[in-house]
């Protein structure tokens, strides 16, 4: 009889809403995956292969990698140092360690971009207080405080417009070396680049999105941007060349913001698939989350290219500290047009990334009307 050949295994530290979409992106290509997270949160659930524990312990390290070829990180946050050392780096892990240190502290980040001669916001690597009035007294107020390392959507980061406020948020936001003081920058658009990278340095681009922040946290993606060809390709070359110098393997996510005179800063990246590529799941021809399978396995990379002429994303947020209650679903579906992924979070928050909708449709404005339809109908 002949002999079928095992597909390889893929490692997934995490097991949030990106681990899960990562993992059905796996399986659907044959792929076994492997899930370590450390503790429940409700989206791992689905799968058989999950282990519950402290990702920080050599032996459940080391038992977890039993079977790996390849390890994947959720999110820049993850130990990934501790795994390395568990294995004695038997196995590949993308992002690369270095790769995660460099970018999950925002100051360490913005300097490798301005010394690779990048656009980025003015900034200063504020050590202490003193230093932090002295910058923002040069930046001109207003100007972001954002913590060095752990904020996401929106945690992590206060707009500060007198020095008092920014005494206030020092308090909160500073580590031991500090915080990162940004000037405020006047943008006319918020724009977002997906880059998948293999390990030798094969990328495709997706197309540049449209990005809408309401209280930091991203409401709305819009795919295509209404930008120009010129302002499409910059934003695409700023960004591989970005991910380039981080050595980003795998899918980077990279934030820009657009002047009104054209010019394109980069904000930030997130060297993971990202909220600003949920869309790809139904608008491109491979998405975000295959493509970061096929990347981090080394494979040919797919075609990042939108296979409709327009999407819309809209993220679902938590409207209360409660069990999940999925209910308004129903109402949300009255929109035919609309694709639901709910996350199976164990308990909503305020705010909290619950779930998203995607629509597609024949241009950009329709489908965000009816993506901003079918979310006012669901109440999570």
């Amino acid at each position: 009889m002949p002999v079928r050949r095992s597909m390889p295994t893929l490692g997934i530290l995490g097991g949030g809403q990106l681990g899960r979409m990562t993992a059905l992106a796996a399986i659907r290509m044959g792929v076994n995956i492997r899930i370590l997270s450390p503790h429940r949160s409700g989206p791992e659930a689905v799968f058989a292969n999950v282990t519950i524990g402290d990702w920080t312990d050599p032996s459940v390290l080391r038992a977890f990698a039993k079977g790996c070829d390849v390890v994947t990180a959720e999110s820049e946050w993850v130990p990934v140092e501790a795994f390395t050392d568990a294995t004695d780096g038997a196995i590949p892990v993308y992002p690369r360690e270095s790769t995660l240190k460099r970018i999950r502290h925002k100051g360490r980040q913005k300097t490798a971009l301005l010394d690779a001669g990048l656009s980025v916001p003015e900034f200063v690597n504020a050590k202490t207080l003193n230093d932090a009035k002295n910058s923002a007294a040069h930046l001109g107020y207003p100007v972001m405080l954002k913590k060095f390392e752990g904020s996401y959507d929106g945690y992590g980061n206060h707009t500060c417009r007198t020095e008092q406020e920014l005494a206030e948020a020092w308090n909160n936001l500073a580590a031991e070396d500090g915080v990162l003081v940004e000037a405020w920058v006047p943008f006319d658009e918020e724009l977002a680049v997906l880059i998948a990278r293999r390990p030798q340095g094969q990328s495709v681009a997706y197309p540049v999105v449209h990005t809408e922040q309401r209280d930091h946290r991203c409401h709305a993606v819009v795919a295509p941007a209404d930008i120009s060809e010129a302002t499409m390709r910059e934003a695409q070359r700023l960004a591989q060349k970005a991910v380039e110098i981080v050595d980003g393997i795998g899918v980077t996510a990279v934030e820009l913001f657009k002047l009104t005179d054209g010019t394109l800063l980069i904000n930030e990246l997130a060297p993971r698939p990202h909220n600003t590529g949920h869309y790809t799941i139904e608008a491109c021809h491979a998405s975000q989350f295959e493509n970061h399978v096929r990347a981090v396995l080394d494979w040919p990379l797919g075609n990042p290219s939108l296979r409709v002429p327009a999407a819309c994303m809209i993220n679902l947020l938590g409207h209360k500290a409660d069990a999940s209650d999925m209910s308004t679903i129903v109402q949300g579906l009255s929109e035919p047009d609309a694709s639901i992924h709910l996350y199976d979070k164990l308990e909503s928050k305020p705010r909290r990334k619950m779930g998203h909708i995607t629509v597609t449709a024949s241009n950009p404005s329709e489908a965000r009307v009816k993506a901003e339809n079918a979310a006012a109908q669901i109440t999570l």
